[in-house]
């Protein structure tokens, strides 16, 4: 139970902090392709605080050493190509549809939700294996 507790958190803390990214780049260009770079923006700023949460917090791996934290951190990234695109298309739709931030952000959060929820089963299996457990 703490550990979804904790996961949940996270998770809050990491759309927060990718929204709020979004919003941050979106106010400093607001040109063409502006939204695509501000979700780019807010994505890889929310994928390197969650995987910093998730693997010390959530996954409790303590495994130093550039090389082994890079190859895991690809793999980290990969697995969340498939949740990346639920949020990207939910938060796309919602700004297509609806045409305005509020909805466009609402999109966002439904998709982060989802992915989330979809990424913690994917690390769990493939990229924090030898990971001694504590639930």
């Amino acid at each position: 139970m703490l550990l979804t507790i904790k996961y949940t958190i996270f998770a809050i803390l990491a759309t927060a902090v990718n929204i709020g990214a979004q919003d941050l780049s979106i106010r400093l260009y607001d040109g063409p392709w502006g939204l695509h770079t501000a979700m780019i923006f807010g994505t890889l700023v929310g994928l390197l605080l969650k995987f910093i949460l998730d693997k010390y917090y959530i996954f409790f791996d303590q495994s130093k050493g550039i090389s082994g934290n890079s190859k895991q951190f690809i793999l980290y990234s990969f697995m969340g190509i498939a949740t990346t695109i639920i949020f990207w298309a939910t938060e796309l739709s919602f700004d297509y549809f609806f045409k305005t931030k509020t909805m466009r952000y609402t999109g966002a959060l439904i998709g982060l939700t989802i992915g989330y929820l979809v990424k913690y089963r994917l690390d769990k299996q493939f990229v924090f294996t030898k990971v001694k457990r504590v639930s």
